[in-house]
């Protein structure tokens, strides 16, 4: 059987009245693009928005950082942004940080996930797609996910997924190159531990199955500070995650993001708020978040996809976006100071960094 390719290219490419969510004129660009384009090339796509980001998932059989694909989907983009322009659209064209299409789209502003799969005869996957935060932000729920019996009861009863997996991690803080390590689970789980705590510098970028080989999850790592240099929005990373038959299931992959965990973004990027799990083409409204994160459910067969199944969609989650509500609004109180607000190794790509300089001379030394 031919292998299927998963890919997700997501970009934000405009928005309504600031960091809200895109225009629908925008959207049916995007959509008209890839279903024009897109014959003869993709198998099928889906193509949705998450607060200000529209995310692409298309099925092929390219393979990986393919160039005709990640380029079909770079024009989607780009004809997108003309359209961002002429509606004066907030941010037109923000995450496209180089103007010349290379060989793919990594390192080029848009956020990227892709795995090539042998299709199994009932091929369930998860989608997410998140906002107003950094590709850490998965780093908790997949350890959880993929670790901890208290989260998948599959380490239990799965003889599978008791075998463990395998963590690809990068060190998204090395710009010259890609930097990982592959850690395996449960022998080197406290490992995993002490990587995937530092959310800013180690990403997790692959994880696969140690029983059959096969990949589980695929997420993106792009940095776009390491790429502008400068701070020009936050990374908003996306993950496709197989589920079932050997692996977790959906509601074991799902599970920890009950806790509507505390991740990087918020306002300007620069804050810290508590991820709230939100249903498909959900809007960014509070403090420009809070941080956002949608998961859509597919299942597949030689490539053609189902509708999604909104995975978030359900009155058990309206119950944790109150206490996620909550927990951001309790942060939000203590403004600027401490914890609320990055460290200073991630301001370094804000004006903070402008201030310090100018205040630091007019210190003096007191005699």
């Amino acid at each position: 059987m031919a292998k299927i390719t998963l890919s997700i290219i997501k970009a934000d490419i405009g928005s309504i009245g600031g960091h809200i969510k895109p225009s629908q004129k925008l959207i049916q660009t995007v959509k008209n693009f890839i279903k024009e384009k897109g014959k003869g090339l993709i198998i099928d796509h889906y193509i949705g928005h998450t607060g200000d980001d529209i995310a692409i998932l298309t099925t092929h059989k390219k393979g990986v950082l393919n160039k005709k694909i990640h380029k079909l989907c770079w024009d989607a983009f780009l004809a997108g942004t003309k359209v961002a322009k002429a509606q004066g659209l907030y941010g037109a064209g923000q995450d496209l940080l180089v103007e010349a299409f290379s060989e793919n789209v990594k390192g080029m502003g848009p956020q990227v996930a892709e795995m090539e799969i042998e299709e199994r005869e009932s091929e369930p996957f998860l989608m997410f797609v998140a906002d107003k935060t950094e590709p850490g932000a998965y780093n908790l729920p997949l350890y959880l996910a993929f670790t901890d019996p208290m989260y998948c009861a599959g380490l239990i009863l799965s003889p599978k997924i008791k075998k463990g997996f395998k963590f690809v991690i990068m060190d998204v803080a090395s710009t010259e190159a890609d930097k990982i390590i592959e850690l395996v689970t449960p022998e080197e789980t406290y490992d995993v531990a002490c990587l995937l705590r530092d959310t800013g510098r180690f990403v997790v970028e692959s994880i696969w199955s140690r029983a059959t080989g096969e990949q589980v999850v695929a997420a993106s790592t792009t940095r776009l500070h390491n790429i502008a240099g400068k701070y020009v929005g936050k990374d908003d990373p996306v993950m496709l995650a197989r589920a079932q038959h050997g692996f977790p299931a959906t509601g074991e992959i799902i599970s920890p993001y009950t806790l509507g965990h505390f991740v990087s973004g918020f306002m300007r990027g620069s804050h810290i708020g508590p991820l709230m799990p939100v249903k498909k083409n959900s809007s960014i409204s509070f403090f420009d978040g809070p941080p956002v994160v949608n998961c859509l459910a597919f299942s597949m067969k030689n490539g053609k996809l189902t509708e999604p199944a909104d995975v978030f969609d359900h009155p058990y989650w309206d119950f944790i976006r109150m206490k996620v509500a909550q927990k951001a609004e309790e942060i939000r109180k203590q403004g600027f100071s401490g914890p609320s607000m990055l460290p200073m190794t991630e301001l370094e790509y804000t004006g903070v960094t402008e201030t310090l300089k100018k205040l630091e001379k007019r210190f003096v030394i007191r005699k």
